[in-house]
């Protein structure tokens, strides 16, 4: 069969990749190697934050301010609530690249924030217990987005719209072929005159030239049941992004399952193969994020309800890939989201449209070339 375009991996990024391309009237096809949605990449679970003030760089902020949009649109088309606003919290030490890199976000772009010492977080978020060298930037705006809540509800978007989406379906290979290109699956052979790469940590099988620049890693996520779970409640306690001297965390309120949630940024530093990782977790994964739960959050110290695996893909820079194919025009790819992707794929998802249809973007998107890596 012959389509318009043909989009690898339908997670997050490539669920609204399809979303966006049948919307303008497209005929797409979505190829996934495993379910819809699926626990062994980087979109499963209940929930991924989206922040405004991001510390990251001042540029993610416009692209920050179009997700929300889209975001906002597609729980519209759903019928269906997708983005939770709880406030956001960056903390770290006052000249912390977390605290200094949202701060100038904050300001480049005037974005709505609050400053608050250690002792002014605790009193109005309680179960905030940082050190006294500890500061915060809070922004109102911040919060969670539901991640495989975020797929479904385009897949099933795109599929109203006339997409054809097709799951335990492996692809084996591509070519390109004229201006055009051929996909070979494990169950048919496709044509397209374009082809988009949202496979995640697969990326580098489809296309191996990316291999060395994107690099796969297992992260771990854990739940425990709080001893004050009042103070961790969706209505009192912002999700955050903070910068200690045992590493980078992240969390949440208890939202979807028992238990508040957090993680640390590169747990173990464990690089993975994604078709071999080692999916169990172990006491040594348990103890990482026990240790930051009791001495930054001690009412969350409770009995672990859950831990789970997933996996980043990482750049040198922790930058994200957003580009062109460096040999064929007619393959785009968006891939190295580097742990913080999944709140942009709303806006992703328009950019791969654009790129694939129209060969640019209405987007700055010069933050995230292929060229920067192959220099």
């Amino acid at each position: 069969m012959t389509y318009d375009v043909i989009v690898i991996g339908v997670g997050g990024m490539g669920s609204a990749t399809v979303y966006h391309l049948a919307r303008r009237g497209k005929k797409v096809l979505g190829l996934e190697q495993f379910d819809i949605p699926h626990d062994r990449g980087s979109s499963h679970g209940i929930n991924r934050i989206i922040r405004l003030a991001y510390a990251e760089d001042p540029n993610y902020v416009p692209l920050l301010r179009r997700a929300y949009e889209l975001w906002r649109e597609i729980e519209y088309v759903a019928n269906e609530r997708l983005l939770f606003i709880t406030g956001g919290i960056d903390a770290g030490t006052r000249d912390s690249r977390t605290v200094t890199g949202s701060l100038r976000s904050c300001e480049i772009h005037n974005i709505s924030h609050e400053q608050m010492d250690a002792p002014s977080l605790r009193r109005r978020f309680p179960g905030y217990q940082l050190p006294e060298d500890m500061v915060a930037v809070y922004q109102p705006d911040a919060g969670f987005v539901l991640s495989e809540g975020a797929i479904v509800a385009y897949v099933m978007a795109a599929q109203a719209l006339g997409a054809g989406v097709q799951g335990r379906e492996r692809v084996l290979e591509w070519k390109a072929d004229g201006p055009g290109v051929w996909v070979r699956t494990d169950r048919d052979t496709y044509r397209a005159s374009k082809l988009v790469v949202t496979a995640g940590p697969w990326t580098a099988d489809i296309v191996p030239a990316l291999a060395p620049l994107l690099v796969p890693e297992r992260q771990v996520l854990m739940w425990t049941q709080p001893l004050h779970p009042e103070y961790f409640r969706l209505e009192v306690f912002p999700v955050f992004n903070m910068e200690t001297p045992e590493g980078r965390f992240y969390g949440f309120p208890i939202h979807g399952v028992p238990g508040f949630k957090l993680g640390r940024y590169h747990h173990r530093h464990q690089r993975a193969d994604p078709n071999r990782m080692d999916r169990e977790c172990h006491p040594e994964d348990e103890q990482v994020l026990r240790d930051a739960i009791r001495r930054y959050f001690p009412d969350a110290n409770g009995p672990t309800m859950a831990l789970k695996t997933c996996l980043f893909t990482n750049t040198r820079d922790e930058h994200f890939v957003i580009d062109h194919h460096p040999e064929f025009p007619q393959v785009c790819i968006a891939a190295g989201f580097s742990g913080h992707g999944f709140k942009f794929c709303s806006v992703i998802g328009e950019i791969m449209a654009d790129l694939a249809l129209e060969s640019y973007t209405r987007w700055d998107i010069g933050l995230f070339r292929l060229n920067r890596l192959l220099n």
